[in-house]
């Protein structure tokens, strides 16, 4: 592959990556972050108390996460035809890609949350605050330099999990490594792609980090 062409090629790959991962990262975070407020709420002497439903949805999550993902890819092909009417390209990628997302990130929201100082929790329950109050103004605020790192650690995986849907016609960087670089043995198509998502890796690692932080000195 030509110069510019491979540059035609980088740029449209990367843009479907970045769709892939753009929308199935909003979408964990918004099923994955309430997925794990349930988790710690539920638990045992939290403020709902409820150890069955906690069961229940550790067992869902657990569940969720213990695919890989590559096998996700494969078993859930009658469900992305079903809901996208194609099991190859972008758009057929999110529904493996979001499935697997959010049981990731609503393990990750659990941990963040369960970090919180209790003696702030405890503040909140004897100034009279209810169970939204808690939630909104105590957990997630004191939670969310937490909650970015783990966003971060969910986008980095979302890349690389686009990656490997590109082995079964995903669309996105994986099928230009996979299509070009691998079975037509271009090597500096391969080589384009790896110095792409080490770059991108990067930069998101260092925002996610540089946004942490700053939010802890607030």
């Amino acid at each position: 592959m030509q110069g510019q062409e491979l540059l035609q090629s980088l740029l449209l790959a990367t843009s479907e990556t970045f769709y892939m991962v753009s929308i199935s990262t909003l979408v964990a975070i918004v099923l994955g972050l309430p997925l794990g407020l349930l988790l710690v709420m539920t638990g045992p002497g939290n403020l709902l108390d409820f150890p069955q439903v906690h069961k229940v949805l550790g067992a869902i999550v657990n569940t969720g996460r213990s695919f890989p993902f590559i096998i996700l890819l494969v078993v859930l092909t009658p469900l992305t035809r079903l809901i996208v009417g194609t099991s190859i390209g972008s758009t057929a990628a999110l529904v493996p890609l979001t499935l697997a997302a959010i049981p990731f990130f609503g393990r990750i929201a659990e941990t963040s949350i369960l970090e919180v100082d209790k003696g702030l929790i405890e503040a909140a329950q004897a100034m009279g605050c209810n169970y939204w109050q808690i939630v909104l103004k105590v957990l997630i605020p004191e939670a969310l330099p937490s909650l970015i790192l783990g966003m971060t650690i969910l986008i980095v995986s979302l890349l690389n999990s686009s990656a490997m849907a590109g082995a079964v016609g995903g669309g996105g960087l994986g099928n230009l490594a996979i299509q070009y670089g691998y079975q037509r043995f271009d090597v500096g198509v391969m080589f384009s792609t790896i110095v792409v998502l080490i770059a991108l890796v990067q930069i998101i690692q260092f925002i996610g980090d540089l946004i942490a932080q700053r939010m802890r000195k607030r």
